[in-house]
Formats: C-alpha cells, sequence, structure tokens
C-alpha cells in the first residue's frame, strides 16, 4: 500500500474529521450506554517516506467519537515524549485520506492529544508518525491510541 505525501483534511466516506491545534484535549462524547474510549497499542505496520504506520485499527461501537494518542515516547529515547502524527482512514475501495499532522507530547504523563474527531464506529485507521532518523535504525514511537 502506497502512503502518499499530501493531506486531505476530510474524510469522504465516512463523515468529517475535524483536526488541528484546537483539539487539544480528548473530548469523548456520548452514545447511550456505550463505553467510553478504550485504549489500543496498534502493531508495526511499515516506514515509507519518512513515516512509520501503525497496522490497522478499527473503531469499536463506543461514546468515543475521536482518536487520541497519550503515553508517547521514543523507543531508543524514554526522554523524547513528542512527535508529529496524523491518521490514514482506509475507506472501502482503496481510497485513503489523512488528517492534518498534530505534534503530541506525553506531557503530563498520561496526557491525550486529538487527531481526529467526529470518528463514526466501524472506521479502520492507521495512526502515522514523522520519524526523526532512519540511522542505525528506523525510529520506533511507543505511543497508545484511543478510540
Amino acid at each position: 500500500m502506497r502512503i502518499s505525501t499530501g493531506i486531505i483534511a476530510t474524510l469522504a466516506a465516512a463523515g468529517t474529521v475535524l483536526t488541528g491545534a484546537g483539539a487539544a484535549a480528548a473530548a469523548d462524547t456520548s452514545k447511550a450506554g456505550a463505553a467510553r474510549c478504550a485504549p489500543a497499542r496498534p502493531g508495526y505496520g511499515f516506514y515509507e517516506a519518512g513515516r512509520v504506520a501503525s497496522a490497522p485499527v478499527t473503531v469499536p461501537d463506543s461514546a468515543c467519537s475521536t482518536i487520541s494518542v497519550s503515553h508517547v515516547r521514543d523507543a531508543r529515547d524514554p526522554g523524547d515524549r513528542c512527535q508529529t502524527f496524523l491518521v490514514a482512514f482506509l475507506a472501502d475501495g482503496g481510497e485513503v485520506t489523512y488528517t492534518d499532522p498534530v505534534e503530541a507530547c506525553a506531557t503530563p504523563p498520561g496526557r491525550r492529544t486529538v487527531l481526529a474527531a467526529g470518528v463514526p464506529d466501524g472506521a479502520v485507521f492507521r495512526v502515522l508518525y514523522q520519524v526523526d532518523y532512519i540511522e542505525p535504525e528506523v525510529q520506533r514511537v511507543r505511543f497508545t491510541v484511543w478510540r
């Protein structure tokens, strides 16, 4: 799968995705009887064009309509707790749409940074982060996804 460098701010097949620096803290919306945002640690997907992509993640039925990250840290440099993230939504038919990049920092610990809002249940996405180095190996950033 090829990830282009263009960034698209809307999710055509699954509704509008709102992003940006103004969404600095997670905001959960409520659906009667549904669970709140749940954590996930998606596996490694691939590296391409200066970004690492997670394995695909599916949004469960929940009260959570955001995709957020927390507990960000560089695996080789645990003191590095900031990274630039974006979300790639995978629609049926192979069309991929992207959110705007957002810097997420894990200070204070457990802080969640919203990457996308208005995300419908069942949406399939990958979380991507911009790498700071590729030598001696591609940077690995550990993080928790809330969806």
